[in-house]
């Protein structure tokens, strides 16, 4: 394979070293290479690691970020490695600017050589050395808070949009006229989550990282952070809220109202979080501890595949502003062919809803979509699984990424 076909996606596996963000990469990566390109996996953002294994329920440093990076690169080592990419990963220390899996030397190599990079989720700032690859893209995963952080004259946020050649974004409505995001000086390209659809299937043939089993319950689930400080942003006199709690309480009475059950995988970072377990139980909700299911990949995946649909919610500054951003946890349960219940953010002007995947905006609108569903079920999880097929397919996805860039 030719050098010039090398490509290097930059991400934030090890910060985060859950099972959402490794499903995430890991089809980017699978996309790519079945597309024909060479890939390497390179993680330098100068954040912290996460380490999992150190955090208990109601601690307030559950979610702290560990100076000690030992467990994030072990976790991006066991991941590159079971899916092909043993010799083909970096990760660089915050601590200590130490890198571990390629050196410095083969990294720069690689920056010189690389015909693209995919600066997934747009976590890394870009630098000199990186200038060298012709190709750089801007791939936000999470819209909304950069547009407006442009519009308010933000000047890290423009210097690292400006780092980049093409600027890409889950929110595909970006633009519209029903759409309340500003635009900027950079043109936003819209794209979604590549799914690669042979890999959720109960059948498929995957590198098993502990045990699993597909759980045995007639449930809508769904894997959530519940309350998040920090990113609500204002604009134009309003405040937007990005923390997910603030929708599901919108919807807390659901299990009183219908004899469906639900039950949401919960990461609590702290004690208000643990705290709202108790009343989201006494609302008939299923609560269990989303690390028991994001802490390796394939418990993940056979959560999502035992489902018996996917109930969630969007963030607020998504829904008010009609971004038309969608889950790429969303589409991994049309993959596995199980119908999505999900807030309207604008995204139905650009995939189909109504059989397999429903929009909502009110409480009337998600019970109905309930009956609908359970009134044919097994009509709704295969249309599920065409809109996957139709609408995310990694093939698909990025294919239309590379030709909108020119390779």
């Amino acid at each position: 394979m030719s050098k010039r076909s090398r490509l290097v996606i930059m991400g934030i596996l090890g910060r985060t070293p859950l099972a959402g963000v490794s499903w995430q990469l890991l089809q980017y990566v699978e996309g790519f290479r079945r597309l024909g390109y060479d890939i390497y996996y390179i993680e330098d953002t100068g954040d912290w690691a996460y380490n999992p294994e150190q955090t208990t329920v109601g601690d307030e440093s559950r979610y702290a970020y560990s100076i000690n990076c030992q467990y994030a690169v072990n976790y991006v080592a066991k991941l590159m490695t079971a899916y092909g990419l043993a010799d083909r990963w970096a990760y660089r220390s915050r601590i200590d600017g130490r890198i571990f899996g390629l050196s410095d030397t083969q990294v720069s190599r690689l920056f010189e050589e690389a015909v693209a990079l995919v600066n997934l989720t747009g976590s890394t700032r870009l630098f000199e050395e990186h200038s060298r690859v012709p190709v750089r893209i801007y791939l936000e995963t999470d819209p909304v808070i950069p547009q407006i952080q442009l519009a308010l004259g933000n000047r890290n946020t423009f210097d690292l949009l400006a780092t980049h050649t093409h600027h890409f974004t889950y929110g595909e409505n970006l633009g519209a006229a029903d759409c309340g995001v500003p635009l900027s000086a950079f043109k936003y390209r819209p794209t979604r989550q590549p799914i690669v659809l042979d890999w959720w299937t109960a059948d498929a043939k995957l590198p098993s990282d502990g045990n699993h089993e597909l759980p045995l319950a007639d449930c809508f689930t769904t894997v959530a952070n519940w309350q998040q400080s920090g990113k609500d942003i204002n604009w134009n006199g309003e405040t937007y809220s990005w923390s997910k709690h603030v929708e599901f309480l919108k919807f807390i009475d659901l299990p009183c109202r219908t004899d469906q059950e639900f039950e949401l995988a919960l990461l609590c970072k702290n004690q208000k979080d643990a705290e709202a377990i108790p009343l989201l139980r006494s609302y008939g909700w299923r609560v269990i501890d989303a690390i028991t299911v994001s802490k390796e990949t394939l418990p993940y995946r056979d959560y999502i595949l035992g489902s018996r649909g996917e109930f969630t919610v969007a963030k607020d500054q998504n829904i008010r502003l009609r971004s038309g951003w969608f889950s790429d946890r969303s589409a991994c349960y049309l993959a596995a062919g199980k119908p999505v219940i999900t807030q309207d953010t604008g995204f139905d002007r650009f995939i189909p809803t109504r059989r397999g995947l429903f929009s909502f905006a009110n409480m009337d609108e998600l019970l109905g979509a309930l009956d609908e569903i359970n009134s044919d079920y097994p009509r709704h999880c295969d249309a599920a699984r065409e809109i996957a097929t139709e609408y995310f397919a990694a093939e698909k996805v990025l294919g239309r990424v590379l030709q909108e860039v020119g390779i």
